[in-house]
């Protein structure tokens, strides 16, 4: 018997090989839980080189993984800015899985167009780090939340932040705010859905080896080096020690812990 047999999970942003999203929804399918990995669907064209090689085919390719595990999987293409792809979605999700219980909103803009200063960032990449980010994880959660309370048997939600959500990062102003964004919001959450017994809690990892990063290079090279500078632990995270943890807040162990913003990052950040 796993910790999260009979649980359902929709996962957002969980198309990518190497990627938090897909490293989450392994880690509760091997718990138990039939996983609902949602992406934007991406064109083939633009998927980086290991992932062509491997013929990934993006969240069909993460939902035969979970399959493998001998649990359900749901693929689903959404954009989670938009009300409709997400309305769809959880409504998708009842009629077919009938429940869910759990919500990682792990969705987020691409790296890399986004890391420039105040004064060149381009309005329209400010607003779609911002929609994804932060919009989508309130539409996501108030649809899933009313879920999680009318079924009346508790439920977890939780919201992918980073470490520039608690120490800014002058070249990256979309993304630190939106990452402050999401852990206020899950303390927003945590209390929304306290007396129902459901907890909120925000996982921010330091710099983590997935995707996300290949605008440093691919395989990793010597701009990629300089990020052990500061990491007391001396290397950066894989994809799955970030799951271990979101996985373990999903888990009975957890039930009373709510409203944190859980940093993962090798020591970088203190206290």
């Amino acid at each position: 018997m796993g910790e999260l047999d009979g649980k359902v999970a929709i996962v957002t942003g969980a198309g990518r090989l190497r990627g938090i999203g897909r490293a989450t929804a392994i880690a509760l399918a091997e718990m138990g839980a039939d996983i609902v990995p949602t992406g934007t669907g991406r064109a083939p064209d633009t998927f980086p080189p290991d992932e062509q090689e491997a013929g990934w085919r993006d969240i069909e390719s993460t939902a035969e993984q979970v399959r493998a595990l001998g649990r359900r999987a749901l693929p689903l293409v959404c954009d989670v800015s938009r009300s409709e792809d997400v309305d769809r979605t959880v409504r998708t999700t009842l009629d077919e899985l009938g429940r869910v219980d759990i919500l990682i909103n792990n969705a987020a803009f691409r790296r890399g167009e986004d890391r420039v200063t105040v004064d060149e960032l381009p309005e329209e990449v400010w607003r779609r780090v911002i929609d994804i980010k932060v919009t989508g994880t309130f539409l996501m959660s108030k649809a899933v939340g009313s879920v999680l309370i009318e079924q009346g048997q508790g439920g977890r939600i939780i919201n992918l932040s980073s470490t520039v959500g608690k120490q800014a990062s002058a070249r990256a102003p979309a993304y630190s705010t939106a990452n402050f964004a999401v852990q206020g919001f899950a303390q927003v959450l945590a209390k929304w859905l306290a007396p129902h017994g459901i907890s909120c809690n925000a996982v921010c990892p330091g710099v983590t080896d997935t995707s996300r990063m290949d605008d440093l290079g691919y395989p990793r090279g010597e701009r990629w080096d300089q990020f052990f500078e500061n990491v007391p632990l001396k290397r950066v995270a894989s994809d799955d020690e970030i799951a271990g943890v979101i996985a373990f807040l999903c888990t009975p162990a957890a039930d009373y812990i709510t409203g944190q913003a859980i940093s993962v990052d090798g020591g970088m950040t203190m206290g």
